[in-house]
């Protein structure tokens, strides 16, 4: 069962659906089961559930749902041993990680482009060790946003490609695939993808002196290294970091570690804080590529308090007497690296998850700036979800609330302490797994009842912005999902009616001042854009059908053209069915015999059984031609005629 509602305009933060499944309902609920979620890039969400009975096991179980079509859930019977602790999305959006409690990965992929056809081939091993980190190797790609160029004409200026190494490269410089994961012992692993198909795994120590790992989470740096955060759970222990370096030698994988500075989280070392959260329950690097900040939460039963963290290079004083001795110290100050920390709130109510934001804003002080000027706020806020039920919005450095939802009827203030909130009779419902969406315009949240919830996000944060300057955001994420490649379904939440018109006419504007070879790229991408855009108004409906045939016809045109690969050809520098379309466009005589002479047949000669084959698709092309030629007089729109026109031959 899904529940859609009708998104109420101008909100910080609504509900859109939420989806319930009926025939698990006899199932219980197993609270200390983890629960994973994982969005991808095309906007299909994976999880798991914390479902138990007599019947079936649903926390061995991978649940993909497509967010614009939520009632068509698919199951993933998993074969995992144990309940799945982790899952992580590819850059693509087509391959799915899984991990469990036994310490097996499995490596998903869709079968035949389709998402309800899943199969798994490769994976590994750390038998008996539970993962509790994931993630794929990095391959280079890192785009930023400059948001401060949303006016430039061209997509390079406004997304340029950051200098960013990936963690393994192959003969060439191509990014070599694989994931890394991190075992309870403290052991991580790392599995390699040959071309051949062939999987290279290996394992090592972190450090010599292993112990426990509760969490754990991985980030990679623009050199090609990976660092790896861990904590054994105790607020009284550090926070550990590890510089991880992966290499292949003589058809091995190789680990190198080496250990980095660590941290204590600020609540210990206060006197009046010190036993009052025992519990560090959340550990998570600011951005994938970003390992120089971290978000800490650490817990009582009732309570929670979060710090930012961030690692800087710091200058080393040296003594004078030093500086004397070696001239070469004193001009260059040695310098070391320490983390400190960047914010932290007050006394919270008992967090159950966090989500971070996909957007690759960069968080320095001018780009913060940037994105306070020009009122862009996508990606600056993170989401922690608690045991009372709502969910919060806060900035990612300064930690300030930006948005707050209450699944409850009854809104209470931000600034209350939870410890003047009465007690409910039972445990409230509440999300214990969450995601945000690849431009932060939603969130996914899977509670402790087996609901999924959707919610929007404001991309004003609840600041008052002109309409013009809100479609002006609205088309700068419309136009870095067309760059990436990235599905935009989370923005069409955001467009009203009467935004239609104006996003379709800006967004082809802003397309057409492409380059040619750009904008080949891009064809299709904008057809389907524009399609989905014009879904939501009834003055633009009649559109849809025209791109979607659009759609349709170059890509039963790109097939018949890839079909034409002749012996020889008379021209190396295009294909026949470019030869084709060059004749045809130059030559406006409508015999055919004429267009025929200037066509060299032997590069149009096909086997015999492939024609056969293509038979009735061919059929259906002349069909719908002649159906489009012989309705053309109806698309014009007929004279209009008033009592005071006259009427003449002319005319």
């Amino acid at each position: 069962m899904c529940d859609l509602r009708r998104p109420a305009a101008g909100g910080m933060m609504d509900l859109a659906y939420v989806c319930e499944w009926e025939k698990w309902s006899k199932s219980t609920h197993c609270p200390s089961v983890p629960l994973a979620c994982a969005w991808s890039c095309r906007n299909l969400i994976a999880f798991t559930m914390d479902l138990r009975s007599d019947d079936q096991d649903l926390t061995r179980m991978i649940h993909i749902l497509d967010t614009e079509h939520p009632w068509d859930l698919h199951s993933i019977p998993s074969e995992h041993r144990e309940a799945i602790t982790c899952l992580e999305w590819d850059q693509s959006g087509s391959r799915l990680l899984s991990a469990d409690a036994d310490g097996q990965i499995k490596c998903w992929s869709m079968a035949d482009h389709l998402a309800n056809s899943w199969e798994s081939s490769v994976g590994s091993l750390v038998e008996g060790d539970p993962i509790v980190a994931l993630s794929w190797l990095h391959n280079g790609v890192k785009l930023a946003l400059h948001v401060e160029k949303s006016g430039a004409s061209s997509f390079g200026e406004k997304f340029s490609r950051v200098k960013f190494s990936p963690s393994l490269t192959l003969f060439g410089g191509k990014p070599m695939e694989g994931w890394i994961a991190v075992t309870v012992s403290g052991l991580v692993t790392v599995s390699l993808l040959k071309p051949s198909g062939q999987v290279l795994t290996s394992t090592e120590s972190l450090c010599r002196l292993r112990g426990r790992v509760a969490l754990a989470d991985i980030a990679f740096t623009g050199g090609g290294n990976i660092v790896v955060a861990t904590a054994d759970g105790s607020s009284a222990s550090p926070v550990q970091f590890y510089k991880v370096c992966v290499s292949v030698v003589s058809e091995k994988c190789r680990i190198d570690t080496e250990i980095l500075p660590s941290l204590f989280m600020r609540c210990t070392t206060d006197l009046n804080r010190k036993d009052k959260f025992p519990a560090i329950t959340h550990l998570k690097f600011l951005a994938r590529d970003m390992s120089e900040q971290v978000l800490l939460c650490a817990s009582s039963q009732t309570s929670s308090i979060v710090e930012c963290w961030s690692l800087r290079k710091e200058g080393l004083p040296v003594n004078n007497i030093f500086q004397q001795i070696s001239p070469v110290v004193g001009d260059k100050q040695p310098t070391i690296l320490k983390w400190r920390i960047l914010s932290a709130t007050n006394d919270l109510d008992r967090v159950s998850a966090v989500a971070l934001p996909k957007l690759p804003i960069s968080l320095t002080n001018t780009d913060l700036k940037v994105a306070s000027d020009t009122q862009f706020y996508p990606g600056l806020g993170l989401a922690l979800a608690f045991h009372d039920g709502s969910v919060h919005i806060v900035h990612r450095l300064s930690l300030q609330t930006m948005a707050v939802f209450y699944s409850s009827a009854a809104p209470r203030p931000v600034d209350e302490p939870a410890m003047k909130r009465p007690r409910t009779a039972g445990p409230a419902v509440h999300l214990k797994a969450m995601q945000l969406s690849w431009t932060s315009l939603a969130l996914v949240g899977i509670d402790n009842q087996g609901k999924l919830s959707v919610l929007r996000l404001s991309p004003s944060m609840g600041h008052p912005l002109e309409v013009g300057l809100a479609l002006r955001h609205l088309l700068f994420l419309l136009e870095y999902c067309m760059v990436t490649g990235y599905d935009w379904w989370d923005i069409l939440l955001h467009v009203q009616p009467s935004m239609v018109q104006s996003l379709v006419e800006k967004l082809h504007e802003e397309y057409t001042r492409q380059t040619a070879a750009l904008q080949q790229v891009l064809s299709t991408r904008i057809l389907a854009m524009k399609a989905s855009l014009c879904k939501l108004s009834p003055c633009t409906v009649t559109r849809v059908c025209d791109y979607h045939t659009k759609l349709f016809l170059i890509a039963i045109s790109s097939t018949l053209k890839s079909l034409l690969r002749p012996h020889f050809l008379n021209t190396p520098d295009k294909s026949p069915g470019d030869r084709l379309t060059e004749i045809c466009t130059k030559i406006t005589d409508v015999d055919i015999d004429k267009v025929m002479i200037n066509l060299k047949t032997e590069e149009f000669v096909l086997d015999m059984n492939t024609l056969q084959a293509l038979q009735q698709l061919l059929q259906w092309v002349g069909d719908f031609v002649l159906y489009l030629l012989a309705s053309l007089p109806n698309q014009v729109p007929a004279p209009t005629w008033s009592p005071t026109s006259t009427w003449s031959p002319t005319s």
